[in-house]
């Protein structure tokens, strides 16, 4: 009896181990694999997302070299485009400083030769005032200013 008993103990241990096994496999095993295909998919999704996500900060960084590279061969083309500026304007400058020269400059020998003139004008009347004075005393007689302005004026125009 103690056999019989080992055995159908066993044997009921069998089935139900196996029902355990199939009840496992049916209700526990798919949504269990299910979960582990999700997570195992997940994580691909994850290594494929971080793969192009190191991609995409190469190419960013390879981008963002190319417009530093752009920014400074730009900022170069700025920086002649203003020496050039500032020598065209320097140049400029000097073209009309010399011009400016030349103008007060000829303004200068303008006032010169007018007021050369005026001297000139003021030296012949004191001139034809000094003959006339020294013609007054050779003749010791005064002559009338009205009259003698036309000997003056006549004087000036002469010399």
């Amino acid at each position: 009896e103690a056999v019989v008993n080992f055995n159908a103990t066993l044997f009921g241990q069998t089935v139900a181990f196996i029902l355990f096994v199939w009840f496992c496999m049916k209700f526990v095993w798919p949504p269990l694999m299910n979960a582990i295909e999700e997570r195992q998919k997940k994580i691909a999704d994850g290594l494929a997302d971080a793969g192009r996500a190191a991609k995409d900060l190469e190419l960013a960084q390879i981008k963002a070299t190319e417009q530093l590279k752009e920014a400074k061969v730009t900022a170069n083309e700025i920086i002649e485009q203003a020496n050039k500026r500032k020598a065209q304007i320097v140049e400029e400058a000097k073209v009309e400083a010399q011009t400016e020269r030349a103008k007060i400059i000829a303004q200068g020998q303008a006032e010169i030769e007018n007021e050369r003139n005026r001297v000139k004008d003021d030296l012949r009347k004191q001139v034809a005032l000094l003959a006339i004075a020294g013609a007054e005393k050779i003749l010791e007689r005064t002559i009338d200013p009205e009259a003698h302005s036309d000997i003056v004026n006549k004087l000036v125009a002469e010399i």
